[in-house]
């Protein structure tokens, strides 16, 4: 992390000592010149202060002025050719628009008041220092004047620098306070924690701990984002370790919770598959962005606690794990506002074929095998190997090794099977519509086993995979099932 600024300086310090590009300082002194215009003064405020001073991308930037919020977009817009376009919001005092590949609202300074029922404060004009008073963290309430008698001077009422200095995430007011008044905050903390690399300061975690049964009057569509950005993360398990120590994780996924601790009998017992788990989603992070298949890492092993017994003489087993996990996929996804659509289909198909590979590296590989991995995984093949190499968690680094050995060996057969065959997304030669009307039935049951055996003769190697072999085949299918050709 880099620090820009000195921290002797931690109330007023020079805009030119954080790292703004050129075309940054542009665009905020243009602001400026429109603040002075209508007299109101202007601030660069919260997140984008943040990530420019420890040094992280972003392209958000947050203006906060004390008056008319939409009226400074407006204005500040004419200092600019084209003028943008500008979005606004009146019910919320919010305006937008974008300049330079920067996107920047503009608000006007409030200050909050809450009910216990509900995370909408009521909402009154206020000063900076009331703005600065909701922000959720110290290294949230920063603030970088855009006015002419301090220009440039940096605002640091809770002392956020030092919090950045020593990596801390800590509430500028009582933590009580802050997360009973929007709970969304305790998964914020979290996820800038998880994000950012952080600790969170003692008193603010106890705050969280303390109030995480408030988390019930928060969306789940807001609850959702923050985990799926917990889960984008450069190391999740950071993240969805502390929303399990905090109790905020068996209230918003307690399917997840479900997977925790290690039950042992007659000296014999299994791996803790939460922390498993959290092991499998760094794994892969480390070699995937997609949201989705860090998805399917969460959810690989999710229904071990439905399928574990133990069974004499073995130990403990989790037979069918796979399958009833790709069941559970999409209730948990509706339970949780995820897209319902291929992005679901294509976790519950890595959670239903994630052990397939491994099995195969178990036994002598055959041709069949593998065709049958190819054509149920398709396109996604690669997507499903790199998740099941993320599972390989055992802290025996000669069985990782081993294990690793035999993946390549396993890739490498499934190379040579593809060039051959072309088995990846391939479909039979005869369809059902052309079985149907071949031997002139409708739709039934029958349309499906000659189907399926031509698919399964083909995978398996019994017959060529062209038409006229599967033709044959279907003939000698049908006549077992007292079928005769129409045609």
């Amino acid at each position: 992390m880099k620090i820009a600024l000195p921290l002797n300086l931690s109330y007023f310090c020079s805009l030119m000592l954080i790292d703004f590009s050129d075309k940054e300082k542009l665009v905020f002194r243009k602001i400026a010149e429109a603040a002075a215009e209508i007299g109101v003064d202007c601030y660069v405020i919260g997140g984008f202060v943040r990530d420019k001073i420890i040094g992280r991308q972003t392209k958000d930037a947050d203006i906060v002025c004390v008056g008319d919020g939409i009226a400074l977009a407006h204005q500040a817009a004419k200092q600019f050719s084209p003028v943008p376009h500008v979005s606004f919001f009146k019910s919320y005092g919010t305006a937008h628009f974008k300049v330079d590949e920067l996107d920047i609202e503009f608000v006007g300074a409030r200050k909050e008041s809450y009910s216990a029922h509900s995370r909408n404060p009521e909402v009154a004009a206020g000063t900076l220092k009331d703005d600065q008073d909701r922000r959720d963290f110290t290294i949230n309430a920063l603030a970088v004047s855009l006015n002419k008698k301090d220009y440039g001077s940096l605002l640091d009422p809770f002392d956020g620098l030092s919090d950045m200095e020593q990596k801390v995430i800590r509430t500028p007011l009582d933590p009580d306070k802050t997360f009973s008044d929007d709970p969304l905050r305790m998964m914020r903390g979290i996820r800038f924690a998880s994000q950012l690399q952080f600790d969170i300061a003692g008193n603010t975690w106890e705050g969280i701990k303390k109030n995480a049964g408030r988390i019930s009057i928060i969306s789940q569509e807001r609850i959702t984002d923050e985990l799926n950005k917990i889960l984008l993360s450069k190391k999740p398990s950071v993240g969805l370790d502390l929303l399990y120590k905090s109790g905020l994780m068996k209230l918003i996924f307690p399917q997840m919770v479900d997977l925790a601790g290690a039950e042992y009998k007659d000296g014999k017992g299994h791996k803790d598959n939460f922390y498993h788990t959290l092991q499998v989603v760094d794994n892969i992070s480390e070699n995937t962005d997609g949201l989705w298949l860090r998805w399917a890492a969460v959810l690989h092993d999710i229904a071990k606690p439905a399928t574990k017994k133990f069974e004499e003489g073995h130990g403990w087993t989790f037979h069918g794990h796979e399958v009833v996990g790709a069941r559970m996929v999409p209730k948990i996804f509706t339970k949780m506002r995820l897209p319902l659509d291929n992005k679901m289909r294509f976790v519950q198909k890595m959670v239903e074929l994630h052990l397939r590979p491994i099995s195969l590296t178990k036994e002598n590989i055959t041709d069949s095998a593998i065709r049958r991995l190819l054509f149920d995984a398709g396109d996604d093949i690669d997507a499903l190997m790199t998740l099941c190499r993320a599972d390989i968690t055992s802290k025996n680094k000669q069985k990782v090794k081993r294990y690793l050995e035999n993946f390549e060996m396993v890739e490498q057969r499934l190379r040579e099977v593809e060039e051959k065959d072309r088995i990846r997304n391939w479909q039979p030669p005869i369809t059902g519509e052309m079985i149907m009307d071949i031997f002139g039935i409708t739709p039934c049951k029958k349309v499906g086993d000659i189907k399926n055996a031509i698919k399964d003769a083909i995978l398996d190697g019994e017959i060529e995979n062209n038409y006229e072999a599967a033709y044959d085949f279907m003939l000698k299918k049908a006549k077992a099932l007292e079928l005769e050709p129409v045609k």
